[in-house]
């Protein structure tokens, strides 16, 4: 496997995967199946601090200007782009984990389950921190009720993963092996340990 930090100008012999990212939650949980599947793939950091994701260029592959996003290029040149962790944590799940070790595919009782728990860190535990940090951190203004708020609801939502995991009993969130939901969940977890 091959993880290659790249700048906007290096010149990348196709065909190739190029990750534009930092280490976010969101990135983080992509780059953990990309090596997990070991792939060979290039890596351009996006500083967001700085907003280049709001760029000109950046908008053409990720019109919502967010990160992270996945470049697809084939043999001809032709670029794809995908745009949204989950989404690009299915198309290299259904694309290169054949043998299901990561993932469950829809032949699998448990791929529905595994859908739950990505759309449940998607629209929930991922929004309501994002939200948290912000108010306790980011903030022009302190606005005490939207920190407990958000603070609130994602220890909930916590509670939640932590009933889940004792009811599935396998140390997993679904099935009996690491899947895109445990994926998913586990940079947002980490983030709140630290």
């Amino acid at each position: 496997m091959v993880h290659k930090l790249v700048t906007g100008s290096a010149k990348l012999t196709f065909p190739y995967l190029k990750l534009y990212s930092l280490p976010t939650p969101n990135g983080v949980k992509v780059t953990i199946l990309m090596e997990l599947l070991g792939l060979d793939y290039y890596v351009q950091k996006i500083d967001i601090m700085k907003g280049v994701q709001k760029e000109p260029w950046y908008l053409k592959m990720n019109p919502n200007g967010r990160i992270p996003t996945l470049e697809i290029v084939d043999e001809s040149g032709k670029s794809t782009y995908i745009s949204e962790s989950a989404a690009i944590m299915y198309y290299l799940s259904d694309k290169y984990d054949k043998e299901r070790k990561f993932s469950y595919g829809p032949e699998s009782p448990y791929h529905y389950e595994q859908l739950e728990w990505v759309f449940f860190q998607m629209a929930g535990l991922g929004p309501m921190k994002g939200q948290f940090h912000h108010f306790a951190f980011f903030a022009k203004e302190k606005i005490e009720y939207g920190i407990k708020r958000y603070h609130d609801e994602t220890f909930r939502l916590i509670g939640v993963l932590e009933e889940r995991l004792k009811r599935n009993g396998t140390g997993y969130l679904v099935g009996d092996h690491l899947s895109l939901a445990d994926i998913a969940c586990f940079p947002w977890l980490r983030i709140m340990a630290q």
